[in-house]
């Protein structure tokens, strides 16, 4: 059986497939033309469907989407489904990270808690739509720490392990993080 995943991002459909090993992922990325699909809803559950859709349209076999992002307290939980893009339209990780430095620079180390959440919706070989959501709590940190993950992980620190997430290697990172939970919660559910 085909696993499909509604994702172009390379480093997302190399942690899920880390995560659901042995299972073959598969995502548009093995598309011959991969549609352009616009996450144009207001929530992760709305972004996540649209992609999940997109994908079980062409395959017609089941397939997930996930929709994450990273939520700050200090910002009344933005940037939340806006982090891909928190520093403008045409931007890139480091860009986002300095942005999230700038605005928390003056925010006190109390004031810094934030989360990492992730919807996944499944869509069954019926075309029925099932939801799971994770987190992953933590606080923002200072600087960029660490080599490994994407995203925001450089500076999202995990205050019991005393590290950020990009210092974790990949292996302890699929199995704490937020994606890492949807994709158990997912898992039990299909009884794989």
């Amino acid at each position: 059986m085909n696993f499909w995943v509604a994702t172009q991002n390379a480093h997302k459909v190399e942690e899920i497939s880390s995560i659901l090993a042995p299972i073959k992922v598969k995502s548009f990325l093995d598309l011959e033309n991969p549609p352009e699909v616009d996450e144009n809803g207001s929530t992760y559950s709305e972004n996540a469907y649209i992609k999940a859709k997109a994908l079980y349209d062409i395959v017609k076999e089941p397939v997930f989407a996930d929709d994450s992002g990273l939520e700050v307290d200090a910002l009344d939980g933005k940037p939340g489904i806006h982090s891909a893009r928190f520093s403008g339209p045409d931007t890139n990780h480091a860009r986002n990270v300095a942005k999230m430095l700038e605005v928390l620079k003056d925010v006190p180390d109390e004031k810094r808690t934030a989360r990492f959440r992730c919807v996944i919706i499944y869509i069954d070989g019926s075309g029925k739509s099932h939801e799971f959501v994770g987190t992953l709590e933590g606080k923002i940190g200072y600087e960029p720490l660490g080599k490994g993950g994407f995203g925001y992980d450089p500076i999202f620190m995990l205050p019991e392990k005393k590290c950020s997430v990009a210092q974790l290697s990949a292996d302890e990172k699929n199995i704490i993080s937020h994606r890492a939970y949807a994709v158990a919660k997912l898992k039990e559910y299909l009884k794989l």
